[in-house]
Order: structure tokens, then sequence, then C-alpha cells
């Protein structure tokens, strides 16, 4: 054998894309052996799980021969060693696997994308395809509807029953032997008879008209008669202004009223409608009556067309010449919205309440439009002159005559509950501070004007009458005892001042015929007096304070209620004799206080008790005498003379451990017990 190489035959591998593997020469190279090769074609005969465990073990094979190097490194075997080399070459041929199977996987991935695509295209065409079909249901839906919605117009024409138009047409209309089995001609035949009807229809309208102008020219015949009376009836109407006085039959007063009252709001309307059947049933000294512009009124009944065509060129001018003026600023723009929310309607009420002793109570009624409410002014006209008492200067201000004529009632504040959303919007803090220009808002108010507004949510409805009527009586009354019981009470205070205690006729049993007390002085506190007096400190409405005799001084602080008498005054008292006591460190001070506090029913008196006060007054005097007779006087352990002799004649002086003395009168007895 030769040792020179032998030439041998190589087989060369071609990698081709598609196709199977073949086998070619290749020219100019007789002698070498040509074998094309396709991944692709191999691709479909290799499983997918054969070739991830044969990743699996060719990646620990490499791991291993990598471990196999680094060991042989480190104990000594040089670079090119033989070992080293070996492995060398046994990892390059894995990597080589590692690498086919990188594109095998590749080529997998490829080759899954393309029929995923594919099968996209296949489903976008079919649905394609649908949405055409659908639109093409769609559309003949339309069509079948728009088919079936058809109406004809003589199917908007009422026509008589079929019963009713084979009983009133004529049997050449009907023709019942068709009609009856084809509904077509039974259509046009109801269709001529509804034609027929109709016209004998016209020809009684125009007949109709004919006799409505004869009548209509008949009318105005007569109108003008009786325009031509007028003239005439209101000659007779002047002339009989003295009778209508004289027999209190006001019926020219009564109809201008009622022309007025058409133009008021609701709830005015409803107080005027209300009081004047009250005073007519219930009250003939009560009267009604409207004031205000009444033009301005019928203004604001008028519609909007008609006022903006009524504007004149001279208030378009003005307009023209206020554009060119200077913007407001935001306070004048505030100002005006306040004016424009707290805007009253310029029509009002007066209710006049006549006394017995010849006083009125006058009661103007205001509505403020924007917040839909009702306000009230009141004005008292004596019929004696009231000027003499100083102290009872505060019992007929008209700002607080009318405070809680019914409990909690102050009328400080709007009892509308969306006024206060309104009021933020313009700035306004409190309504109070309006209350002297625009009147009080109290509760009785608004429901004498038929409003009621609820705590949950403002009222959306109209006034109500049955509301209004329901009050009105109850109110009357009470306005009428508050004015009498102030009007007692001034007269009361006047006397007072001249410390004189007015006990009337009817009221002399329930006091001994001698008294000795005497009150002294009587005067108006102020509040900051009051809470710094002596006497125990209650806080109500008016204080007033009394001091009696004048070696024993009683000093009283009288708290008044505005619903007196209904609500007893207060006393609170303070001794100076011998020392300072009050009710809260003398028990027999604050029995006095009981005395003339809690036993109101034996003080008050012929109803409805306007002598309540004074009685009080005079009860007073009398436990002081008392007090005063029945106290032993020591001095430096010795009797002495009395400084105040007994009158009064009392069963017992002293009675319990608190040693109580007998403050209670007994008449016609005339002596005093304990209670």
């Amino acid at each position: 054998m030769s040792t020179d190489p032998l030439k041998k035959r190589k087989t060369k591998v071609i990698r081709g894309d598609g196709g199977t593997p073949e086998t070619k020469r290749i020219r100019g190279d007789a002698d070498q052996d040509v074998r094309v090769y396709n991944e692709e074609v191999e691709l479909e005969g290799r499983d997918t799980e054969q070739d991830y465990i044969l990743y699996k073990s060719t990646c620990e094979a490499v791991a291993k021969l990598m471990a196999e190097i680094q060991d042989l490194k480190a104990s000594g075997a040089k670079e090119g060693s033989m070992e080293v080399e070996e492995r060398r070459r046994r990892g390059s041929v894995h990597f080589i696997a590692l690498k086919k199977l990188n594109r095998m996987a590749h080529m997998r991935l490829k080759k899954a994308r393309d029929q995923t695509h594919e099968a996209k295209q296949r489903v976008d065409v079919l649905h394609l395809q649908l949405q055409n079909l659908l639109y093409e249901v769609l559309h003949l839906q339309k069509e079948i509807g728009k088919c079936l919605e058809f109406r004809s117009q003589h199917e908007e024409i009422e026509l008589v029953s079929v019963d009713e138009f084979f009983q009133e047409a004529p049997a050449e209309i009907s023709r019942p032997h068709l009609t009856k089995e084809d509904p077509h001609q039974l259509t046009l035949a109801r269709l001529d008879w509804e034609l027929e009807q109709r016209k004998r229809l016209a020809e009684q309208y125009k007949s109709s008209l004919c006799t409505k102008e004869k009548i209509l020219k008949g009318i105005e015949m007569k109108k003008e008669y009786l325009n031509s009376l007028q003239p005439g009836l209101q000659a007779i109407m002047q002339a009989s202004l003295p009778v209508q006085e004289y027999l209190s039959m006001p019926f020219e007063r009564v109809q201008k009223q009622a022309e007025v009252a058409r133009h008021l709001p609701p709830p005015l309307y409803v107080l005027l409608v209300q009081a004047s059947a009250y005073g007519q049933a219930c009250d003939t000294n009560l009267s009604v009556s409207i004031s205000g512009d009444v033009d301005e009124a019928k203004a604001l009944s008028r519609p909007p067309e008609d006022s903006q065509d009524d504007e004149s060129d001279s208030d378009a001018e003005e307009e023209q010449q206020n554009t060119k003026r200077r913007r407001a600023t935001v306070g004048v723009q505030l100002d005006d919205k306040r004016k424009e929310m707290l805007k009253r309607h310029p029509l009002s009420l007066c209710i006049e309440l006549n006394c017995k002793d010849g006083s009125i109570l006058h009661l103007f009624f205001y509505y403020l439009m924007n917040l839909n409410i009702l306000t009230v002014k009141v004005k008292v006209s004596a019929s004696a002159d009231l000027s003499g008492a100083i102290s009872a200067g505060e019992l007929l201000n008209p700002e607080s005559l009318l405070n809680c004529l019914y409990a909690s009632d102050h009328g400080q504040e709007t009892p509308n509950p969306a006024n206060r959303y309104q009021f933020d919007k313009v700035g306004i803090v409190s309504f109070a501070d309006y209350v002297a220009e625009l009147g009080h808002p109290y509760v009785w108010v608004q429901s004498l004007g038929g409003l009621h507004f609820s705590s949950d949510s403002p009222q959306v409805e109209g006034p109500h009458s049955s509301l209004s009527a329901s009050h009105m009586e109850s109110t009357m009354k009470l306005l009428r005892g508050r004015l009498q019981a102030r009007l007692a009470l001034h007269k009361q205070f006047s006397s007072l001042e001249h410390s004189i205690v007015p006990v009337s006729n009817e009221c002399q049993h329930l006091f001994p015929a001698k008294v000795v007390s005497r009150l002294a002085h009587w005067t108006m506190m102020s509040y900051e007096e009051f809470l710094a007096s002596r006497c125990t400190q209650v806080i109500l409405c008016l204080f007033y304070w009394r001091p009696l005799w004048v070696s024993a001084r009683l000093q009283a602080a009288v708290v008044l209620n505005p619903r007196y008498p209904e609500i007893t005054p207060l006393f609170s008292l303070s001794l100076l004799w011998k020392g300072e006591r009050s009710g809260r460190t003398d028990d027999n001070l604050r029995a006095m206080e009981s005395e003339v506090n809690v036993f109101r029913s034996e003080l008050q008196g012929p109803r409805p008790g306007l002598q309540l006060l004074t009685n009080q007054m005079q009860r007073l005097c009398v436990c002081l005498d008392v007090y005063l007779e029945t106290e032993s006087q020591v001095c430096d352990g010795s009797e002495g003379p009395r400084e105040f002799p007994r009158e009064k004649m009392c069963l017992r002086t002293a009675r319990g451990p608190n040693r109580l003395k007998p403050f209670k009168y007994n008449h016609p007895q005339g002596f005093f017990s304990h209670r």
C-alpha cells in the first residue's frame, strides 16, 4: 500500500429550501457526488417531544464536557493536550446539534405562524360574507316593516260600526249580498256612506251659520240697549250711596274691592276670602281692605309679550344710555339682586280688629314674590292716651307686639327652607336684618295665607284655603286677646309707676281688708341689670324691679312672658331686713315666691285673667305683712317692742322643721293658714 494519500470521492451535502433530497453530479467534477438535503422535509418526519428530549440530553452532555475540561485544567493538564482537545471536539459536535435543534424550532414557529395566518384569512373571508348576508337580511326586514306599517288615508277616518252601517245605510249603498262576503267591498261601501253623511252635515253647518249670524245681530242690538242704560244706572248708584252707608250695605265698595282682588297673589287672595268670610259669619268688628298700586299689579299679571309690546320709546332710549355707562361693581350688582329678591307685591291687605273699648289693631300683610312667603306689620290705634307709663314703652312696640303669638314663633327667620339657598346666592346672612323694613314672617301668617312649609321639602303646590280656614278663628282670637292684654298691662304699669297696686272689685275677696305693705317704686330694668341683680337669674322677656316697705325692703324681679296672661309672670325675691335674704337662703321667701308663681288659679280673677299681675303684686304685699308680723324680734336676749305689730290673724305662726309661715288667705273667715 502506498503511503501517498489516496484520492477518494467526497460527498458534498447541499441544503435546499424545498423539494426532496436528490443526488446530482456537479459539472466539471465527475468524481464528486452531490446530495441535496432539505431540512423542511426532515422537519415533517421529526417528533417535537423527541427533539426536546435530545435538546435536554445534549445540554447535559455539553455541561458534563465543560466540567471535565475544567477538572483537567485544574489537575495540571496543558492547553493543547489530547484529553482536552478530544473533549473540545465532542463539545463542538454537541453545539452543532444544538444549532440544528434551534433551526428546527424556528422553522416550526414560522410554519405555525403561516398556518395561523392562513386560518385567519379564511375566517375573515367567512366573516365578511356573514356581514353581507346580515345586512341584506336587515334591509329586507326594514322593507317588510314598511310594508306592514303602511296606512291608507281611509284608515284615519272614523267610520261608523259595521252593525250601524247595515242598519242606517240604504240597500243601494250597503249591498249586503256583496259586502258581507268581501271585506274590500265592505270598506268601499262604508266610505261611500261616510261621504254621503258628511255632505248632509256640511249643508246643516251652513244653515247653522246663517242662524248664528241672525242671533249675533240680535245680541248686538240688546248690548247697545244695555249700554245705553249704564249712565242711568251709575247715576242711581251714586244717589244711593248715602242709603248704603246708612244701612251698612256698601255694595259699591265691595264691588270695587272684588275687581282689585283679581290682581292679588294667591296667598293674599286666600287670606282676603277667608278673613272676609270669617268677618261676615263670626266677627262683625273685623274689616278687610286692599291697598297698593293696582296698575303695577296689572302690569305684573300681564303676559311677557304684552309687556314688551307696551314699552315706550323713552324706556328704549334710557336702556341705551345705561349700556353706555360704566359697568356696575360687584357690590352694586349684589345690592340690586337683594332688592329684586326681597321685592314685595304692589298690593297688600289690611285687616282691622276693633275692640270693645274702641282700640283698633291694624294688620298689614305683604307678599314677597321671589321668596313665596307672607309678612305682617302691626299698628295699634288706642282709644285713650298711652303716653303716661314710661315703663310700658315696649308693650305696644310694633316690632315685638306679636312675638310668640304661638309658642316659639318669633318671626325673625323665614319659614321657607328654600329661601336659605336663595340667600346664599345674594349674600344675605339672616332675614332678621330686613324684618323692620319688610315685616315679620310669622308661621301663623303663612297659615292664614294657605302656605305650609315642611322641614323635609319646600312647598311646591299652591296655597290651600282649608289650611287658612282652620287657623283663622283661633288666630283672630289670639290677636284680639294679645291687644287686650297689652292695653290692660299698660294701664297697670301706669298705676304701678305711681306706687298704686290696682285691685278690681271682682278680686277684692282674694285679699284682707287692710294691707300694710306698700309699693315704693316700679321701674324697668335692662337685661344686664337683671343678671347683676341679687335675685335669682331667670331669663325670659320683660324685666321689672319693685322695692316694698321702708325699714324692710323687699326687692322683686318680675319676668313677663309675651304670652301673658296665658303664661304666669315669674317673681324672684330678695329681702333687705336684718341682712340680705333671698329665695335660695330663706325657705319662707321661697314659699312667698311659690304663692305668687305657682297658685295662678287663685289669683287669675275673672277670665281672661288680665288682672293677674296686679293680683300677684297685692298677694306679695300681703305675704310680706305676714312674714314681718310673724317674725319674732329679740334684742339682747329679752323680748322688746315689735317693729311690726301683728294685725293678721294666723292659726299657727310657724310649722314644720323649716318654720314656714302661714301665707294662704282664707276668705271669708279672714285668717291665714299653711298650705
